[in-house]
C-alpha cells in the first residue's frame, strides 16, 4: 500500500506543478532503477488527476456544460476543442516515436532545461501580460505547446502556461485555460491506458484496493497542487519551477555522459 501512497503523492504533484511528471518518471526508471508503475496502475492515477481539476474548477465545467446554448460558452469551448486537436492528431500520428523517446535519459535533460528557459521566459513576461482573455490563436499556440509535452521532460502545465503568458495574457487566465485544457488530455491519455490495461488479463488480479487508494491520494494532492500552482502564478513566482528544471536536466545530460 506504501507504494501506491507515494506514488499517488508524486502523480498529483509532478502533473500539475510545472516540473513534468514524464520526466521524473523515466529518470526514476533509468537513474533510480525505480520500477515503472504499470499500465493499469498509471492509467488509474491519470484519471485521479482527473478528479483534481473537475473539483478545483467545478463551477467552470458545469457552468460550459450548460451554457451551450449561450455565445460565451460555445466561444469557450470551441477555443478548448482548436487548443485540444494539436496533441490529439500528433499523438495518434506520432505514438510510436513518442514511446520510444521514454527510454532515452538524454532527451529528458535537454527537454527539462527547455521547460526551465520556457518558465524563466514567462517568469519575466508576467510583468507586462496584463490580456484577460484568450483567442483562438491564442488556443492554438497553447495547444501546440501542450502537444510538446508528449515529450519527456517537457511539462505540460508548464509550457502551455508559459506560453499563454509570453502572448500577453494574465498568468491567472492563462493558468486557468491551461488546466481546462488538460481535461481531454488526461481522460484521452488516461482512457486509451485504461483500455490497454484491461485487455490484459492479468490486469484484473491486481491489487484493486491500492489502485483506488493511489487514485485518491493522486486526486488529493493534484488537487493541492493546483491551488498551489495558482497561489504561485498569482505572486510571479514561476522562475522557482525553472530553475528546478534547469538544474535535474543538468544532472541528466551529466549521467548520461558519465555512464
Amino acid at each position: 500500500m506504501i507504494r501506491y501512497l507515494l506514488l499517488g503523492i508524486v502523480q498529483g504533484l509532478t502533473e500539475f506543478l510545472p516540473i513534468s511528471s514524464s520526466g521524473h518518471l523515466v529518470l526514476a526508471e533509468q537513474l533510480l532503477k525505480i520500477d515503472p508503475p504499470g499500465v493499469l496502475l498509471e492509467a488509474v492515477l491519470h484519471l485521479g488527476t482527473l478528479l483534481a481539476v473537475l473539483f478545483v474548477f467545478r463551477k467552470d465545467v458545469l457552468r460550459l456544460t450548460l451554457g451551450l446554448a449561450k455565445t460565451q460558452e460555445r466561444n469557450e469551448l470551441g477555443r478548448l476543442v482548436v487548443g485540444t486537436l494539436p496533441i490529439a492528431i500528433l499523438g495518434f500520428l506520432l505514438r510510436e516515436w513518442i514511446e520510444a523517446a521514454f527510454s532515452c535519459v538524454l532527451l529528458v535533460g535537454i527537454c527539462l532545461i527547455i521547460t526551465g528557459g520556457i518558465l524563466l521566459l514567462a517568469d519575466r513576461a508576467s510583468r507586462s501580460a496584463h490580456r484577460d482573455e484568450v483567442h483562438l490563436h491564442d488556443s492554438l499556440l497553447i495547444g501546440l505547446a501542450q502537444a510538446g509535452a508528449l515529450l519527456p521532460g517537457i511539462s505540460r502545465s508548464g509550457a502551455t502556461i508559459a506560453t499563454g503568458m509570453l502572448a500577453g495574457i494574465q498568468g491567472r487566465v492563462a493558468a486557468r485555460f491551461s488546466f481546462l485544457l488538460s481535461i481531454p488530455a488526461i481522460i484521452g491519455g488516461g482512457g486509451f491506458k485504461l483500455y490497454e490495461a484491461l485487455r490484459e488479463p492479468t490486469a484484473y488480479k491486481s491489487e484493486w484496493g491500492g489502485l483506488l487508494l493511489g487514485a485518491l491520494v493522486a486526486a488529493f494532492v493534484g488537487a493541492l497542487a493546483i491551488k498551489g500552482l495558482l497561489a504561485i502564478i498569482a505572486r510571479g513566482k514561476l522562475k522557482t519551477f525553472g530553475f528546478y528544471c534547469l538544474a535535474l536536466g543538468l544532472a541528466a545530460l551529466i549521467y548520461t555522459n558519465a555512464v
